[in-house]
């Protein structure tokens, strides 16, 4: 008799992909520690939901809290990776704000050592294979706001 497939694996951290729309294109934030670039994210604390944790990692990384959830509460998981760990991802975009690198306690130093706007459908140069399925997710979801599709017929 076969039997069901397990479920899959609870997400053990949380992110964001912040976009920006700038006048050429869609553009994501990428955050690099030694040679890794990922998008903002962090551990989900005890009692914490999956968005908590990554609205909060967002500020924590990279200064930015004021992030418009224009697609809604969607969200997207990796496949699991390093010892089945899974992270969730939301996607959120910001009109401005500097990015600054947030000091992490436990090292008294930035986590991360740069930081990239990059080009939406570009990312997947510099982020890991993981984060595949996460930037083509992402990049459908933007390609069809409309906001997008009301600059290209204006060109």
């Amino acid at each position: 008799m076969p039997t069901a497939p397990a479920p899959a694996p609870a997400p053990k951290s949380a992110g964001v992909v912040i976009v920006r729309q700038d006048e050429d294109a869609w553009r994501c934030l990428l955050l690099r520690v030694y040679r890794d670039w990922d998008f903002p994210k962090g551990e989900i604390d005890a009692g914490e939901s999956p968005l908590g944790a990554a609205i909060r990692e967002a500020a924590e990384e990279t200064s930015l809290s004021e992030l418009s959830f224009d697609w809604g509460e969607a969200c997207c998981d990796t496949a699991p990776y390093s010892r089945a760990k899974v992270a969730r991802y939301f996607l959120a975009r910001t009109t401005g704000g500097q990015v600054k690198l947030g000091i992490n306690p436990a090292l008294g130093k930035p986590e991360h050592h740069e930081f990239r706007w990059v080009i939406l459908q570009g990312a997947k140069s510099l982020a890991a294979t993981r984060l595949h399925r996460i930037v083509d997710w992402a990049t459908a979801r933007v390609e069809r706001s409309p906001r997008v599709a009301a600059s290209r017929s204006e060109s």
